[in-house]
């Protein structure tokens, strides 16, 4: 493959691009901002984002999206869960019909609770083209060749093993997973554990309470996973049990610091305006939320937080709605004993 558009040149996007530049493609990378694509082209560094990265001459740096698509053999998206479908639209008019997309944001869409894939589905049509990627991959290492492993979840096998292949090196490992659904659910009901998890940090509770709410956190995620026909054991690999622990317990995780902020008396608009970054979890546990109400499954941590984060709720009130909670069995919801 010769030329890769890589849409969004935030921290993902930038690493990224360094490790498909450094296999020797072509990377044209869409900035929304002119000055981070001339700052990119200018020093090979991005003035923003993951500024310590030299980004190899293969890539070249764009905001014009149209500029940045053209001649693609395939797309990589990386912009915030709220913008895929505005940016998918701005992408519609230069894309070929079977050239094949993958999106590596992770989320829920608000209102209509489409999975990103989805999203990019009732855009560009041609669902056989799309993947979607997920796993443990905090940016930060994966731009400094620190070994890590992903999984691609796509709906024609072919189109995995042509991401597979487009991003496999010796240090990033990439496996495939035909459970899109498990894997794209994973990776947005995971960063609101995370937030969840974050909150522990903050206000000071040990192991035992961060290791409770990650396990009970992965039991709330495969119980809407299993109501939405996704395979429970993805969420036993990469995408599911993987990506939670590397989000609920690194410091590069911006879900866990953002609960780590509002555990210690912060609030969500002060989190954005001091880290100028999206924390996907402050999104996904409304849409993961109300995914469940659809569903009709109980998924009392996302409940929480969502409460915490946007309806006053306090953190001695969340804790004392879920440490008050009815006696349950452990694997309740699963489909594996008498609920």
């Amino acid at each position: 493959m010769s030329k890769v558009a890589v849409i969004g040149a935030g921290s993902w996007g930038t690493s990224v691009s360094w490790l498909l530049g450094g296999k020797g493609h072509e990377v044209s990378l869409w900035a929304r901002e002119p000055e981070i694509a001339e700052g990119i082209n200018t020093t090979r560094h991005n003035p923003q984002f993951m500024t310590d990265v030299v980004l190899p001459p293969s890539v070249f740096s764009t905001h014009e999206i149209g500029l940045a698509l053209e001649g693609a053999e395939a797309v990589v998206m990386v912009t915030p869960s709220v913008g895929v479908r505005t940016t998918a639209e701005a992408m519609k008019p230069f894309l070929g019909e079977d050239v094949p997309v993958i999106i590596l944001s992770k989320g829920v869409e608000n209102v209509t609770l489409m999975l990103m894939t989805e999203v990019l589905e009732d855009v560009l049509g041609n669902r056989g083209r799309l993947a979607g990627l997920s796993g443990p991959n905090h940016a930060e290492e994966v731009g400094k060749g620190i070994p890590s492993a992903t999984v691609v979840a796509a709906y024609d096998d072919r189109v995995g093993r042509v991401f597979q292949d487009l991003f496999m090196t010796r240090f990033f490992r990439v496996y495939t997973n035909p459970d899109v659904v498990g894997v794209e659910l994973c990776g947005a009901s995971k960063n609101v554990i995370a937030v969840g998890a974050g909150m522990c940090d903050g206000v000071g509770y040990g192991d035992n309470t961060k290791a409770t709410l990650m396990t009970r956190g992965l039991a709330e995620m495969s119980r809407l996973g299993h109501a939405m026909g996704a395979n429970p054991l993805t969420y036993m690999g990469l995408a599911g049990v993987g990506d939670l622990i590397a989000t609920c317990t690194s410091r590069n995780s911006r879900n866990r610091a953002l609960g780590e902020f509002m555990g210690r008396g912060g609030t969500l608009d002060g989190f954005r305006a001091q880290t100028n970054m999206v924390a996907e979890g402050a999104f996904a546990c409304i849409a993961v939320e109300e995914l469940g109400k659809r569903l009709g499954i109980e998924l009392p941590i996302t409940r929480q937080v969502r409460a915490v984060l946007y309806e006053g709720s306090s953190l001695a009130d969340g804790e004392d709605a879920l440490l008050g909670r009815a006696a349950r069995d452990e694997l309740h919801g699963l489909g594996l004993v008498d609920d």
